[in-house]
């Protein structure tokens, strides 16, 4: 930085509001050099939503018990008023990368993972084959989803060993009146209430003991009114590598455990729903029927067997399950920006440890990225305070060489949102869009016939609709 812009704050925009852009500004504001007095910052936080927390909105089930301490913790940081968020804002329409560069000193992008990896098998575009990160956008009500979604299956497929799977295939299965307490949004609530679902069934290619979910996704499935959990013997095979597992990771042990046990104790109970749990089956196929062609009818896999070290290799047994339905959640994969390099095998913008570089791997000077779009989408909402850690301790390194923004005044970029008309959101609308949401909640009556129903808040949908309540319109 020159000398003048070092006699100023720092301008630093994040575009991503979700978990890794908060813990982004929050880190930088908390810096040992920022605290020190060594200079100061001015962060703006884009998103691209009129409300903040991405994924904890948009992206985690509603039953999930985590939210409301992550949500609580984000707010924190974002009430204290020294991080200006600014949303309905669309990269690479409403402003470009030109633009930030114009106006801060470095631009970070925390954009994550929306959209679901691929699932290249015959079938895969059957009507009535979904992603499943298509399915929890409109389970959690994202603004740019239709209200609609086809619920008509009886019996669905859920490909994917992962908590999204889990979370899919539990959405799937329970009962809406049990999800009333929840935000969910009415839609959402009237959809689950009409389906005729009866069994769900989630696989996964390898063991038992090489699953990605959390024990505390898999105790939640045991919560489920009126469900029962099936299980198979045959799928319960250990390797030499699944004991080594299990043997030094608690985790694994801890959820081996409950598998087994389920498999072990429980007895059906006869309930209205079944959950079950299948391993060692590997996609081939999502096929239609005579009677229903184009539609999915079956999903036929190959049975796989353990090698000896936790991998497994098929078997050439085929079986066939009929299903109206396949879910689609083997993982979330990144979306390109414009402007940004991008890397289509990993999704996620080339970096070396939250620098971006350039197509022969230079540093791109004042560009930085966190959270999924940076190391792909691994790892649990936690992990992404250590990837903002290590990029603003690069940003921390490299502030005295950043490009200095030719108009790093705070007022710049709101009037030229302005001049282009676009409708942005503050944090003070999202506090009145929050009140709303909690009115939602308070005013709700229950015409479930269920015992009474207590809802802190009801999510509001439609893009117009919160940007009008955001705004004071």
């Amino acid at each position: 930085m020159s000398t003048s812009a070092a006699a100023r704050p720092l301008r630093v925009a994040i575009i991503g509001a979700g978990p890794a852009g908060v813990y982004a500004a929050d880190i930088l504001t908390k810096s040992n050099e920022v605290q020190g007095g060594d200079f100061a910052v001015s962060i703006d936080l884009f998103d691209q939503y009129p409300a903040p927390y991405g994924l904890i909105r948009y992206g985690v089930a509603p039953d999930h018990p985590r939210i409301k301490g992550i949500v609580n913790a984000l707010h924190k940081v974002l009430d204290r008023g020294d991080i200006r968020f600014l949303g309905n804002i669309n990269y690479g329409r409403d402003l470009t990368l030109s633009d930030f560069r114009r106006f801060y000193d470095a631009v970070i992008f925390a954009t994550g993972a929306i959209r679901d990896a691929d699932l290249t098998i015959p079938g895969v575009d059957l009507d009535g084959s979904f992603g499943g990160a298509d399915f929890v956008s409109w389970y959690d009500g994202h603004p740019d989803v239709s209200r609609d979604w086809p619920l008509e299956a009886k019996e669905i497929a859920v490909i994917g060993n992962g908590n999204v799977a889990l979370d899919v295939a539990r959405i799937l299965s329970k009962h809406a009146d049990d999800l009333l307490s929840t935000e969910i949004p009415e839609n959402v609530y009237q959809g689950l209430k009409a389906s005729p679902v009866t069994d769900v069934h989630v696989f996964g290619r390898r063991g038992p003991a090489q699953v990605k979910f959390t024990p505390l996704e898999l105790r939640e499935l045991s919560h489920s009114r009126d469900v029962d959990i099936i299980l198979y013997p045959e799928d319960f095979d250990f390797d030499a590598g699944s004991e080594q597992q299990i043997a030094t990771n608690n985790q694994t042990k801890t959820m081996v455990k409950t598998l087994t046990n389920w498999l072990v104790e429980d007895e059906p109970t006869g309930a209205s729903r079944r959950l079950h749990l299948h391993f060692l089956h590997s996609p081939v196929e999502i096929h239609d029927s005579m009677e229903t062609p184009g539609k999915v009818a079956g999903m036929r896999f190959e049975r796989t067997e353990l090698t000896g070290d936790g991998n497994v290799r098929g078997t050439g047994e085929i079986i066939d399950y009929p299903v109206q339905a396949v879910y689609r959640a083997i993982g979330y994969f990144g979306s390109e920006l414009p402007e940004v390099g991008f890397d289509d095998k990993r999704g996620v913008i080339p970096n070396e440890g939250g620098r971006v570089i350039d197509e022969s791997g230079a540093p791109v000077p004042g560009i930085y990225a966190t959270g999924w779009i940076k190391r792909g989408p691994v790892g649990l909402i936690g992990h992404t305070k250590g990837d903002a850690l290590e990029t603003i301790g690069f940003l921390l390194e490299d502030r005295l060489n950043l490009p200095p923004a030719e108009d790093p005044s705070e007022d710049a970029i709101i009037t030229l949102l302005e001049e282009r008309g676009v409708r942005y959101t503050t944090w003070d609308g999202w506090l009145k869009l929050d009140a709303h949401e909690m009115k939602l909640g308070s005013n709700f009556v229950n015409t479930s016939g269920n015992a009474e129903v207590v809802r802190e808040r009801v999510k509001l949908v439609p893009r117009e609709d919160m940007v009008a309540i955001s705004r004071g319109e």
